[in-house]
Order: C-alpha cells, then sequence, then structure tokens
C-alpha cells in the first residue's frame, strides 16, 4: 500500500454455523488496526501507510463447521504520481474559453457519474452478500422445517396404526367358543 491512502475492508459470513468468524487486520509495522470477535459482519476504514497489510478470518472456535465469507477491499487515493495526466486531453482541444469551460465541466460531471457508479456498484456488490446469507439461511430453515414435518407425519402414522391395533384387541373375543 501507499502512504496516505485508504484502505476499507468489508466481510460479511454467508453461511456457515453461527454466522460468525473472528477477524483481526494488522499494519505492515505489525500493530493490531482492527479486531472483531464472532461477528456476522463488519465494515473497516484505515489511512494507509508504505508496506504491505494483513488481514485474517479466523475460525478455531467452530473448527468443527466450515463458513462461507463475502469480503471487499476498496482501495482509494491509490493513483501514482507517475500515472498519466489527467488533463491531458486538454492540449488536443483548440477553441474559446467559454469551450474550454464546458469541457472541463462536462469532465467534472463524467467523473462524478463515474464516481457514483462505482460506488453504486459497490453497494449493490453487498447487497447481493446479504441476499446470498438469507437465502442460504432460508434454505436451511426449509430443510430442518421439512425434516421435522416427515418426523412427525411417521410418528402421526405408528400412533395411528398403535390405536387401531389396541382398538381392535379390546373387542375380539378371547373366549373360545365351541358349536
Amino acid at each position: 500500500m501507499k502512504k496516505d491512502a485508504s484502505l476499507e475492508i468489508e466481510y460479511q459470513v454467508l453461511d456457515g454455523a453461527g454466522l460468525d468468524v473472528d477477524f483481526h487486520l494488522s499494519s505492515p509495522s505489525g500493530s493490531v488496526l482492527a479486531r472483531d470477535y464472532r461477528k456476522s459482519d463488519g465494515v473497516h476504514t484505515v489511512e494507509t501507510e508504505d508496506g504491505d497489510y494483513m488481514f485474517c478470518f479466523d475460525n478455531t472456535f467452530s473448527a468443527m463447521s466450515e463458513k462461507i465469507i463475502f469480503f471487499e477491499l476498496i482501495l482509494d487515493n491509490m493513483e501514482d504520481a507517475d500515472a498519466s495526466d489527467p488533463e491531458g486531453w486538454k492540449e488536443y482541444v483548440h477553441g474559446t474559453d467559454i469551450l474550454d469551460m464546458k469541457l472541463e465541466d462536462i469532465m467534472d460531471t463524467i467523473n462524478s457519474v463515474k464516481a457514483r457508479l462505482g460506488k453504486s456498484l459497490q453497494i449493490q456488490t453487498v447487497l447481493r452478500a446479504f441476499e446470498a446469507r438469507d437465502r442460504n439461511l432460508q434454505e436451511s430453515n426449509y430443510e430442518r422445517v421439512n425434516l421435522w414435518s416427515c418426523t412427525n407425519l411417521l410418528v402421526m402414522l405408528v400412533v395411528s396404526g398403535l390405536q387401531v391395533y389396541l382398538l381392535r384387541s379390546l373387542f375380539d373375543d378371547k373366549r373360545k367358543s365351541r358349536t
């Protein structure tokens, strides 16, 4: 990472027992910047320094079950000083100052729309992750309801069969009749 950039990490547990996980984010110097214990989702934003950052999702408290985790890294202000000049297009345009002003306005509007579309895409991705988690939860509940419904049906059939047998045994003539 470069110095004075912004790092945002967002995560969400989509599936697995308990829908929780431990999380920590460490700086290049090794200090812990963010730590969450048994959370189902989280968002952390840090100002960066030069070096490599480390983040970890820890499921050791629930080693018997696996988890599916959605996470997204958003890096802002990562432009290089050597990058191509965003104002380089102006040298190819010849015209009056009024025309330049209109082109600058149009470029500002286009850049604003582009930034908003990028943010919309990020929000839609997060919403899709929420939807996936909710769908997994609903499917799990559906399977559980079906299992217990079948179990109840089986118990009801056994009980009704037992009741019929007991009622018939009450009215059976146990005396031996000789005719």
